[in-house]
C-alpha cells in the first residue's frame, strides 16, 4: 500500500475556539457594519482574513525568542537576521522593518516622487496604496490568462513582457523609478511568476536601465511552485531556486509575517550600497536605528529561523497541500475558483458565484458576509473594495477579478477545519439564488478604504 500524506509537523499546544450561533453572528455583522476587519476574533470560528502574521511558528523559533537580544544598536539578534537574509536571498546589504508596508514606505520614500509611473504584475493593497498616496501611478501589466479563472495556466502571476515594454517605452527612464515583480502574485489569486519570466523582466529592465524589486512576502511558495511546474527545476532545492530567482533582482521588499512564518517583522533587501545608504535615512525617520529598524530583537530571532523554515520543501508541501485540498473540495462542490489554486489561499470568483448581483453592489464582500453569517468563517474580499477609488476621477474601480480571498494560516488548522469551511460555502452556494442584494457604502476613508468602511445591506 502506498502511505498517505501526512503533515510535517505535530502539535505541541492548542487553543480553544468557539462556535457561536447565527443569530450571535447576524448581531454581530451589523454592529460591525458588514465590515469583516471590525468583528472581534471571538466572534470568528474559523479566521481565513489573512495569512500574514496568524501563523503557528515552531519550537525552534520560541527558543530563538528566549535568546534576542534587545541592544539598541548592534544586537546578536541583527546578525542572525542579516546572515540568513545573504544566505537565502543573496542581497548583502538590508533594513530590518516591522512589516511590509513599513518596507514599502521605506523604499519609496526614497525613490519615488509625484507622476511617477511604477508597472508591476496586480499590485496590493498597500503597494498600490503607496504608490498614490506620492501622487505616482501603478500600472498592471500581469497576463491576460490570470483574469480567466478557469483556465488552467502554471504560471498567472507572469508579467506581459509586450505590456511591461509599451510602458516602458512610451515614458521617459526618469518618469519611472522601478519595476515591481510580486511572487506569489496576491491579487490575481496567490498565482506564481515563472523563473523564466523573471529572467525575461530583469533583461528587459536591464535594456532601458529601470530597477526591478521584488515584493517577496510569499517567495518561498513560489519556488515551490518553479520547482514543481517549471521545466528544469524539479531537481534543485527550494533555496537554490529562491537564490536563482532573486539574482534576477535589485532588491526587495518583505512581508516576514507570510513566508517567514511570524507574528511581526519585514525587511528591505539592497543589492546597491549607495540605494541602500540613501534608504536608511528613512528608515531611522520611521522605523528606528537600522540595527533593530522597528523590531525586537527576539522577532528578529524567530524571524531568521522562520526564514529557514519557511524554505524547507517538506514544509511547503504540506502548507500548500491543506490549500489545495481546500480548493479540491470546493471545485468538487462545482463552486468557482481561480484555477490553479494558489499558495497561500483559495480565491473564490464572486462574480461567477452570484451573477446576479451588478458590480455596484460589491458583489465579493456579500459573499464574505455570507459566508460568515452561515458558519463563523472569515474570509476577505479582494475586489472592488480594495480597489479603490480612481484618484483621478474619485470613481470606484472595478477589478477584472472580484474575488473572496480565503487565506489559511501557516500550521494552525486541520483538514477537518477545511472541511467545515468547504461545507459551509457549499451551503451558501446551495441558496445562492436566494441572494438577491449586496451592500452599499455608507463611510469609507479616501485611501486603503476596506480597512475601516462601513457598509449597509441594499
Amino acid at each position: 500500500m502506498k502511505l498517505p500524506f501526512a503533515e510535517s509537523y505535530k502539535t505541541k499546544m492548542v487553543e480553544s475556539i468557539r462556535r457561536s450561533t447565527r443569530e450571535e453572528r447576524e448581531k454581530w455583522i451589523q454592529e460591525a457594519n458588514y465590515n469583516l476587519f471590525n468583528l472581534k476574533s471571538n466572534q470568528v470560528f474559523i479566521d481565513l482574513l489573512t495569512d500574514s502574521g496568524t501563523g503557528a511558528m515552531s519550537d525552534k523559533q520560541w527558543s530563538e525568542m528566549m535568546l534576542g537580544d534587545e541592544s539598541y544598536a548592534g544586537a546578536s539578534s541583527y546578525s542572525k537576521m542579516k546572515n540568513a537574509i545573504s544566505e537565502i536571498t543573496g542581497f548583502p546589504y538590508f533594513l530590518p522593518t516591522h512589516q511590509g508596508r513599513a518596507a514599502e514606505n521605506v523604499l519609496f520614500s526614497t525613490i519615488i516622487k509625484a507622476g511617477d509611473i511604477v508597472p508591476g504584475n496586480s499590485h496590493f493593497d498597500t503597494t498600490k496604496g503607496h504608490i498614490e498616496f506620492r501622487k505616482a501611478s501603478a500600472v498592471d501589466c500581469t497576463i491576460d490568462e490570470a483574469f480567466d479563472t478557469t483556465l488552467d495556466h502554471p504560471f498567472k502571476g507572469d508579467i506581459n513582457l509586450e505590456k511591461l515594454e509599451g510602458v516602458l517605452k512610451s515614458n521617459p527612464k526618469e518618469k519611472i523609478p522601478l519595476i515591481i515583480v510580486t511572487v506569489t502574485c496576491n491579487s490575481s489569486g496567490g498565482q506564481p511568476v515563472s523563473m523564466k519570466n523573471m529572467k525575461a523582466v530583469s533583461q528587459l529592465a536591464k535594456k532601458y536601465d529601470i530597477p526591478v524589486f521584488f515584493d517577496s512576502a510569499r517567495f518561498a511558495e513560489n519556488a515551490y511552485f518553479i520547482k514543481i511546474r517549471e521545466d528544469g527545476y524539479r531537481d534543485k532545492s527550494i533555496r537554490e531556486i529562491v537564490l536563482e530567482m532573486f539574482s534576477y533582482a535589485d532588491g526587495m521588499t518583505m512581508s516576514s509575517k507570510k513566508d517567514a512564518i511570524v507574528n511581526m517583522g519585514g525587511f528591505i533587501g539592497f543589492r546597491d550600497k549607495g540605494l541602500f545608504e540613501k534608504a536608511t535615512m528613512y528608515n531611522i525617520l520611521f522605523e528606528g536605528y537600522i540595527s533593530y529598524g522597528g523590531m525586537s530583537g527576539r522577532d528578529m530571532n524567530a524571524l531568521a529561523q522562520g526564514l529557514y523554515e519557511g524554505t524547507e520543501f517538506n514544509y511547503l508541501e504540506t502548507r500548500i497541500g491543506q490549500v489545495a485540498y481546500l480548493g479540491q473540495k470546493l471545485k468538487d462542490f462545482g463552486i468557482p475558483v481561480q484555477y490553479p489554486f494558489g499558495g497561500h489561499a483559495i480565491f473564490v470568483d464572486a462574480k461567477r458565484f452570484l451573477p446576479q448581483l451588478p458590480k455596484e453592489q460589491l458583489v465579493a464582500q456579500t459573499l464574505a458576509v455570507e459566508l460568515y453569517l452561515e458558519g463563523g468563517v472569515r474570509g476577505v474580499e479582494i475586489g472592488t473594495l480594495l480597489a479603490d477609488r480612481d484618484p483621478e476621477t474619485g470613481e470606484n474601480r472595478y477589478p477584472e477579478l472580484e474575488l473572496m480571498r480565503l487565506a489559511i494560516p501557516r500550521r494552525v488548522y486541520s483538514d477537518n477545519h477545511m472541511d467545515f469551511i468547504a461545507a459551509a460555502l457549499f451551503n451558501v452556494f446551495e441558496r445562492k439564488e436566494q441572494i438577491t442584494k449586496g451592500l452599499k457604502i455608507v463611510e469609507e476613508a479616501p485611501i486603503l478604504r476596506h480597512f475601516t468602511v462601513k457598509l449597509e445591506k441594499v
